[in-house]
């Protein structure tokens, strides 16, 4: 126990999602991959959130998914909905859990005005993209995104296609050279 103090090498215990130690660079909570299929994202802003205590419990042990939430302006500020975290078993009987709550953002007053704009005027969508740590909080990737439309999406589809099959034809080609 004495040289794990002295080397530096003691363990704290928590370990990601993943499996693999903090310190190590995993950082990531929760992604939401629909969001490049379903929309253009343009325009990426890191935002903090308001959580309570069994929140935090509850994202350390893996139980966070935004993969139907999104981001909606009230009041002049920014609030995400439909980010489920499941509570703990473990949470206290005396507080009420509800996994589906709507939370807040926290950004700086300039970006939260530039965003209200963009979604009010120009007709963008706050759609969240992942959550990760930061130091010892909670941060959350908000993008600015246009809706895809069907044709929009195959077209992706077929640049995704050709451009696996143009570098395994590469690689086959440098193989046989």
């Amino acid at each position: 126990m004495w040289l794990a103090y002295v080397t530096g090498f003691r363990d704290n215990g928590r370990m990601g999602k993943s499996g693999k130690d903090k310190a190590n660079g995993d950082r990531t909570i929760a992604l939401n991959r629909r969001a490049r299929h379903d929309y253009h994202l343009e325009q990426r802003y890191e935002a903090g959130m308001a959580l309570q205590g069994w929140e935090l419990k509850a994202i350390r042990a893996g139980r966070a998914n935004i993969g139907e939430s999104y981001a909606m302006v009230r009041d002049g500020e920014l609030f995400l909905h439909s980010a489920q975290i499941t509570p703990l078993i473990q949470a206290s009987s005396h507080v009420l859990t509800d996994a589906h709550r709507a939370r807040k953002l926290l950004l700086h007053r300039r970006e939260i005005d530039t965003l209200i704009g963009r979604v009010q005027r120009d007709g963008y969508t706050l759609v969240p993209t992942a959550m990760y740590w930061k130091g010892n909080k909670v941060k959350l990737e908000l993008a600015l995104a246009k809706g895809k439309q069907a044709h929009d999406k195959r077209q992706t589809s077929r640049d995704r296609d050709w451009t696996r099959d143009r570098q395994r034809a590469m690689r086959s080609h440098n193989r046989n050279s």
